[in-house]
């Protein structure tokens, strides 16, 4: 069993800010699932989140494999105590909890998978190592464009992440989210039917 959990905020003034990309990759994930399974988010109090469970057909399992998919109703810095509330209920191990979330040091567009190590600062991976009392956990993290090398919108905010993460996509950068997004959703299901490391090697930008 999986759980995979896309971080964001609830609510929809913060539907499509940067620091909700955990969200939409995770929703459009669903959507291209949805076509064959109906399936649909549910509102779950008892784990302060929205829920959908699937099946997919893992080559490697060579059976169904039950995922859940979550997105927590907590607020992105209370994040890890719907993370902890699935994982105990489910009873699944870290190392089968993958975190979807925005990462402000990948240049928008990029994206990194990859296993433990700290938060680098992203509050919401920060509460979710301290509620499951581990980082061994897998992390899908998906460029926003803060890059205090390359990006130079984001040398404008430094200092001022809260405000920098809270934005939308300006329309220049929508191509390059939508792109990121349909690469989010094949990590993902590659992830599943094959293994983590073929998503690794396939994805992660070089």
């Amino acid at each position: 069993m999986k759980l995979i959990v896309g971080l964001g905020n609830p609510g929809e003034k913060y539907e499509k800010i940067r620091h909700n990309l955990g969200f939409m990759v995770l929703e459009n994930f669903l959507k291209a699932y949805a076509p064959v399974s109906q399936t649909s988010w549910d509102s779950k109090d008892k784990f302060k989140s929205l829920v959908a469970e699937i099946e997919w057909n893992s080559r490697k399992q060579k059976s169904l494999e039950k995922v859940i998919l979550a997105k927590p109703k907590t607020y992105m810095n209370n994040s890890g105590m719907a993370v902890s509330l699935l994982s105990k209920f489910y009873k699944v191990k870290p190392e089968d909890i993958w975190i979807i979330h925005d990462e402000i040091d990948l240049p928008l567009g990029a994206m990194k998978i990859r296993f433990g190590g700290s938060a680098a600062g992203h509050r919401g991976v920060e509460s979710v190592i301290d509620a499951l009392k581990t980082d061994k956990f897998w992390r899908f993290r998906m460029g926003i464009g803060f890059s205090k090398s390359k990006d130079s919108l984001a040398k404008t905010h430094l200092g001022n992440t809260t405000e920098f993460v809270l934005q939308g996509f300006s329309g220049k950068e929508r191509s390059k989210v939508k792109l990121l997004l349909k690469r989010g959703v094949k990590a993902i299901e590659t992830a599943l039917e094959k293994d983590i490391q073929s998503a690794m090697n396939q994805f992660n930008t070089k």
